[in-house]
């Protein structure tokens, strides 16, 4: 219990921070990508409002409705761009095209660059390591090409770097908190330790007392004869000793130390034997219990915890059922494994707290749980065994009329 609780802290832990930090470097990078898009945008529209020139730098005369857009005297050279003029139809001609401001592009290129930005239907967007934009003019349109190499090769950089630092500070802190675990979680292991510790001396110290008391009752018999209250005496102590079995046992699941031994048995046998067992309990209750068991299934498993575990399953149905109720039992082969159900009709089913049926001491229904003798450990025990298996245990409920538990293995 301890180790999964340690895990279960570790996990929560690492999967907090990994989208934290998703979110940050997601945050960082888009930030960016925007803001570079909004610089080259501003170029670009610089580059249109001067009819595809820099002027010479002179703070007195350069445009003023470039917002967020600074000029100075090395911009003229270091602004590597091409541009070309379209009519109002959106037809490009090779003496509209101008290539004098970039030399690793002819006119031929430009005009391919041109066409397929003019093809793509986008008003802005990038073509290789260009950024380029549509600007409506007075007689037609101006599509300026900006060199953006520089500026897409530093996005990926940050795109790197964040994502180096990001790994690194996630590697670092799984193993800060994997040595750091065990002193986070240690009132709550010292909480569960003691609460295990006082279940299972209570346990030990219960017996004695139970077994003085059953010994007394059959002594009051033989002395003075049966009654209704040594009947009374005996079916309470055969609970509190049902009782105290299971909590030894659920103590013992938690503590690792409950015996199963793994081996490959005949399972279809295992759960016919167990489910015979239960047919003259629901004859004598006046339920109807049939079952449907494939056959030659096997299991590598312990075979006294699956037979535990389908006593209790059945047990559960049984005691729970209407009155005249239908329980059904089916032992199937499925995708995922080998699938046990149980089902059985109810009266009425609380469909919102199904998943809930298999915490301890749970039970959905209180006055009939004292009828029944029970005490909301049965499905608890049934789930350990499963976890122990490696399985899976679930609760549905389709009509709110009836319940079926599905254990897959």
């Amino acid at each position: 219990m301890i180790k999964k609780l340690q895990s279960k802290f570790i996990s929560i832990t690492m999967l907090s921070l990994f989208f934290i930090l998703l979110l940050l470097g997601s945050a960082i990078n888009i930030t960016n990508f925007f803001q570079m898009n909004s610089n080259l945008d501003n170029t670009i529209k610089f580059i249109s409002v001067n009819q595809g020139k820099i002027p010479d730098y002179d703070n007195r005369q350069m445009p003023k409705d470039i917002p967020g857009f600074k000029v100075n005297g090395e911009t003229q050279y270091v602004t590597r761009y091409f541009y070309a003029y379209l009519d109002e139809d959106g037809n490009i001609n090779m003496e509209s095209i101008n290539t004098n401001n970039i030399k690793e592009v002819t006119s031929e290129e430009a005009l391919i660059y041109a066409e397929k930005a003019v093809n793509s239907g986008k008003h802005s967007g990038y073509s290789g390591d260009y950024r380029y934009r549509v600007i409506q003019q007075s007689d037609g349109y101006m599509l300026v090409f900006l060199y953006s190499h520089m500026e897409l090769q530093r996005s990926s950089d940050l795109l790197v770097i964040t994502g180096l630092v990001s790994l690194g500070t996630f590697l670092l802190m799984f193993l800060l908190v994997t040595v750091l675990s065990r002193k986070a979680i240690k009132p709550m292991i010292e909480g569960a330790e003691k609460q295990k510790q006082f279940i299972t001396d209570a346990g030990h110290e219960i017996k004695t007392p139970l077994a003085i008391i059953s010994a007394n009752a059959d002594v009051l018999e033989l002395t003075g004869g049966g009654s209704e209250w040594i009947n009374s005496i005996r079916n309470q102590t055969s609970r509190l000793d049902k009782l105290v079995k299971n909590l030894l046992i659920l103590s013992k699941m938690d503590e690792d130390n409950l015996k199963i031994t793994f081996r490959e048995f005949k399972l279809s046998e295992t759960v016919e034997r167990t489910a015979e067992a239960f047919a003259v309990v629901a004859e004598a209750k006046n339920k109807k219990f049939s079952w449907d068991i494939a056959p030659d299934k096997k299991l590598f498993g312990d075979e006294d915890s699956i037979e535990k575990l389908v006593s209790t399953l059945v047990d559960n149905a049984l005691k729970y059922s209407n009155d005249e109720g239908d329980i059904r039992l089916t032992l199937s082969q499925s995708k995922k494994g080998i699938k046990l159900e149980v089902y059985n009709t109810a009266d009425e089913i609380d469909t919102s707290n199904l998943d809930r049926l298999f915490d301890r001491f749970y039970r959905v229904d209180s006055s009939r749980s004292r009828e029944t003798g029970g005490y909301g450990i049965g499905l608890s025990i049934a789930k350990s065994i499963v976890e122990a298996h490696h399985g899976k245990i679930s609760a549905k409920s389709e009509d709110g009329r009836s319940i079926c538990i599905t254990v897959i293995i």
